[in-house]
């Protein structure tokens, strides 16, 4: 089948790289793509979010499955968009509708959900500038540190963690009366702090089945030993070494399996990923947040410790028969390493070549804010290449990717030399 991937980071390329391998793909398309994508597939020249667009390629190319990577799109409808086209409304696309994908979209529709369904998750309650005052007194009644979360979509860096109770009102203000994220605070989540370990669940379901995927933990902080400033991710581990199968069978049966019960009770179409944003808590899981699509880095971590045909089993959920398929997961361990742009995750330069990309050996090295230009490829983001290596263990596999780092250069290069250092 021709198959259609939106997106352009180091996830997509993950997923162009598993469903290249299927014998089901008979022609890969990824649009916009990047550098990486373009070496195993061919990159369409639209964003994610021109329905349009999208709608034409899938006439022109005859495509059979669309795979959504980012959240906006779903958010914002693509799913609804392509099966109200009578012309192509028998397009398989892997990703929830509008409705679903407020799992990720609204931090309170998420909440009512999970309350709803008694899944384990910090107190909270959501506020508008209307009863901002209760906002206040709620705050007084909280043991700091306090987390305050935009409701909407805000790319990853509406949640803030505040110790004064006076710094939380002040925060809360610019959230809700000055639009600090814009349209994105204009209701507010405040929450109790869980003090733990986080790490990353996903699940791939046709709605009323499920089948788990490798779990990760993720590194967010731009600076060694999780310091500075929130990024879009600086590297992953998969597996987390402290997901032992107590624990994982405890995330099943209060957080996972419900969670696909509650879809069905409340009749919630839902064909696609799962990511369980979760923190452990002593021995116990509760539920940060939920994605309605793959993590970035952790795909780039997960995605090629699938051992089965990744195509097939997204079949599978089309036809609602994910039952029948078995996820076969290789047992070593993988670990992604991220290099960006110096300045990120604030200013930084583009257009910097890329040297040694082809002197790397016994690593994937996935490409994301990377660009072919010229005959060159240079970086065109923050996050620019995702080096990933499998091993008998973390060190291994992280050693691997340390010495593959070594050979790749390019101006102010940047990226972290302790991920899955506490594990």
């Amino acid at each position: 089948m021709n198959v259609l991937i939106l997106g352009s980071g180091g996830r997509e390329h993950a997923f162009a790289y598993k469903i290249k391998q299927s014998t089901l793909c008979k022609n890969l398309y990824v649009a916009p793509g990047n550098s990486g994508t373009r070496e195993i597939a061919t990159n369409l020249q639209f964003q994610v979010n021109q329905f349009e667009d999208i709608v034409e390629a899938i006439k022109k190319f005859e495509i059979k499955m669309v795979i959504i990577g980012p959240e906006v799109p779903l958010v914002n409808g693509l799913s609804d968009y392509i099966s109200a086209n009578d012309e192509i409304k028998e397009t398989i696309v892997i990703g929830p509708n509008k409705h679903a994908s407020q799992l990720e979209g609204s931090k309170d529709f998420a909440k009512e959900f999970l309350n709803r369904h008694n899944i384990p998750t910090a107190s909270h309650k959501t506020f508008t500038a209307e009863n901002i005052k209760d906002a206040f007194s709620y705050i007084d009644s909280m043991i700091p540190p306090y987390v305050l979360k935009a409701d909407g979509l805000a790319a990853g860096k509406g949640v803030l963690i505040i110790d004064n109770p006076n710094e939380a009102k002040n925060e809360l203000t610019e959230m809700l009366l000055n639009s600090k994220f814009g349209d994105a605070s204009k209701s507010v989540v405040v929450e109790e702090f869980l003090d733990g370990i986080e790490l990353s669940c996903f699940v791939l379901t046709d709605g009323k089945n499920y089948k788990l995927l490798p779990s990760a933990k993720d590194y967010k902080r731009i600076g060694e030993g999780d310091t500075g400033l929130n990024t879009g991710g600086m590297g992953a581990i998969s597996p987390p070494p402290f997901l032992t199968k107590d624990f994982m069978r405890k995330v099943e049966k209060k957080i996972i399996q419900p969670t696909i019960d509650g879809l069905m009770k409340d009749k919630i179409t839902y064909k696609g990923f799962i990511f369980f944003g979760l923190i452990k808590v002593k021995e116990e899981p509760y539920v940060i947040e939920y994605n309605v699509r793959m993590g970035d880095p952790e795909s780039e971590a997960v995605l090629p410790r699938i051992k089965s045909d990744l195509l097939e089993l997204l079949y599978s959920v089309s036809k609602g028969q994910l039952n029948h398929q078995e996820v076969i997961i290789d047992n070593k361990e993988s670990a992604t390493v991220f290099l960006v742009s110096g300045g990120y995750p604030e200013q930084y330069e583009k257009n910097k070549e890329i040297f040694g990309l082809d002197k790397v050996s016994g690593s994937i090295v996935f490409h994301a804010g990377a660009k072919y230009e010229e005959g060159k490829v240079k970086t065109n983001g923050g996050r620019v290449i995702a080096i990933t290596s499998m091993g008998a263990t973390v060190k291994e596999a992280l050693d691997k990717s340390y010495n593959s780092i070594k050979n790749i250069s390019f101006e102010k290069m940047n990226y972290r030399g302790d991920i899955g250092f506490d594990l």
